[in-house]
């Protein structure tokens, strides 16, 4: 990675996923908030609150009818990161089409684009204006240079508060009455994850994704994953809920990849617009230099 534009390329796609990257994390900073644990995976004793017990399956399904529900989308926001002990700020644009593809436009003053990254659900595609280069590869690639489980539907997912694609049967999903914090919890497999076990592809303990709902509209607050077999933890904390142009949506998030080294990444929505067709396309001139970006 040799310069600074392809570092906000990782900490912008690549660290908002359980990913792990190069990244270490400044003092100053604020601590995340304590994580979920397997002792917590019970309703707790010290109520605080009045809530009623809902099953896994209750909850599941209130999850998925109060998601933020888009065809397209069109975002701004300001985003601050953590990485390799470098703090940087910059603007992005979002521009996607569900399950599809999506647009990140990083840019520098007066909204100039200086990097643009077109995702799809089987290839990435990144170019730097700024030192005229780019990189072509795909999910495969990525995964295997950062030993991650990344995916469309996870990255998609986290970017605007959603629940990312999970084992939805009693087997798999245990259920939370939070009462101490006045929350509910709603624990499950990764189907993603659970397919490669099942396939023999690999011997990975359960990776887990455990979802924190507000009680009173079931909004997604926090959203966590963890790798047992790597000991990554991920988690986004979603807050300033606000409807804006009949958007209702989480206008600030939080993110926190916990590993062997760690990374910080803060958004800041300044608009969300949904269902207006967007233009999904990125142009990589011919004279622009390849990056070859080397397996550890």
């Amino acid at each position: 990675m040799t310069n600074r534009y392809i570092t906000y390329f990782v900490s912008l796609v690549f660290t908002i996923v359980i990913a792990g990257t190069s990244c270490k994390h400044k003092k100053k900073m604020q601590n995340s908030p304590a994580v979920v644990t397997e002792a917590s995976k019970e309703d707790t004793t010290n109520y605080k609150c009045r809530l009623d017990y809902k099953s896994a399956k209750t909850l599941s399904k209130h999850v998925k009818e109060n998601e933020f529900d888009f065809i397209w989308i069109n975002a701004k926001a300001n985003v601050n990161t953590l990485i390799d002990e470098k703090e940087e700020s910059f603007d992005i644009r979002v521009k996607m089409r569900k399950d599809s593809a999506m647009l990140i436009s990083i840019q520098y003053l007066l909204g100039v684009d200086v990097a643009r990254v077109l995702i799809t659900r089987d290839s990435v595609k990144f170019v730097d204006y700024i030192h005229k280069t780019y990189f072509k590869g795909d999910f495969n690639y990525i995964n295997d240079l950062l030993n991650a489980d990344l995916d469309y539907d996870l990255l998609q997912a986290v970017l605007f508060g959603n629940s990312a694609e999970f084992q939805d049967d009693d087997a798999k999903l245990k259920p939370v009455a939070d009462r101490q914090n006045c929350h509910y919890l709603l624990s499950t497999e990764r189907k993603r994850r659970l397919r490669r076990i099942q396939n023999g592809t690999t011997d990975l303990k359960e990776a887990l994704q455990t979802l924190t709902l507000n009680p009173d509209n079931y909004k997604i607050i926090r959203n966590e994953f963890v790798d047992p077999a790597t000991n990554r933890r991920f988690i986004a904390n979603y807050s300033n809920f606000t409807k804006k142009d009949s958007v209702f949506a989480p206008y600030h998030v939080d993110i926190d990849i916990l590993a062997q080294k760690k990374a910080v990444v803060k958004i800041d929505y300044v608009r969300i617009e949904k269902n207006t067709a967007q233009k999904l396309s990125i142009n990589i001139p011919s004279k622009y230099d390849a990056i070859q970006i080397p397996k550890k």
